[in-house]
């Protein structure tokens, strides 16, 4: 298996008024193409900061990030856009959805910065709307969509660009268990098909359900564990 994410001593620094919050502090990591990692930790362990450096969304103070072979650690900021549409799918606990527009155009939106056609896009976005058990509620806004359904659609839109890794930040934060464990049984399914999963979440048993378990205490790795 080739590693899609190789990380080596990365720092993440925050400036605050005259002090330095050192957030991360050397962390070590590589994630081979087809895993499914949960990352925990406290409140303040850095996970959500490393969420966002291994989402492009945010960069280093020091260290190298190499996502599918390419050093990310010094990019620009359109250079970091364009290889977050080709290479990452974001779910977020809050869904971000556009609120007027239907669940084919949210799901559809990546492939317009992509410079897909609409008729392109509106096919595949179909298409993944369907793998997402949402068939029937293509022309329907989130707010005629239930919380599962609307992070059916988030999903439907992190897979339609096929992209190297899904990242989801506590995808189940904002559901009852029920609809939780149904939208846990949807990641299951993207990462049987061959996609690299990447989740934070701080509940034991959405956990249990990846592979691998890395733990994040005072922004070091505490301990990295395979399930399975």
């Amino acid at each position: 298996m080739s590693n899609v994410i190789e990380i080596k001593n990365i720092i993440r620094d925050f400036k605050l008024g005259t002090e330095t919050v050192h957030v991360l502090k050397g962390i070590d990591l590589n994630i081979e193409r087809g895993d499914y990692v949960a990352i925990m930790g406290p409140s303040g362990s850095g996970k959500s900061t490393l969420m966002n450096l291994l989402g492009c969304l945010d960069t280093p103070t020091s260290g190298s990030y190499l996502l599918s072979g390419q050093d990310v650690s010094q990019m620009s900021d359109d250079q970091l856009a364009d290889i977050r549409n080709k290479e990452i799918g974001f779910v977020f606990q809050t869904f971000n959805l556009l609120p007027r527009t239907t669940a084919l155009d949210n799901v559809a939106l990546p492939m317009v910065y992509a410079g897909k056609s609409k008729s392109e896009r509106h096919a595949r976005a179909a298409e993944v709307l369907t793998d997402v058990g949402l068939a029937d509620r293509m022309d329907h806004r989130p707010n005629q969509l239930s919380g599962g359904q609307r992070q059916r659609v988030a999903v439907g839109r992190a897979l339609v660009n096929n992209p190297s890794i899904i990242l989801a930040d506590e995808p189940t934060g904002n559901l009852d268990s029920k609809t939780g464990l149904e939208i846990m049984g949807l990641f299951d399914e993207i990462h049987k098909t061959g996609n690299t999963v990447i989740m934070v979440t701080h509940e034991e048993e959405i956990a249990a359900h990846a592979h691998r378990v890395i733990r994040l205490r005072d922004g070091v790795v505490e301990s990295d564990t395979r399930n399975r």
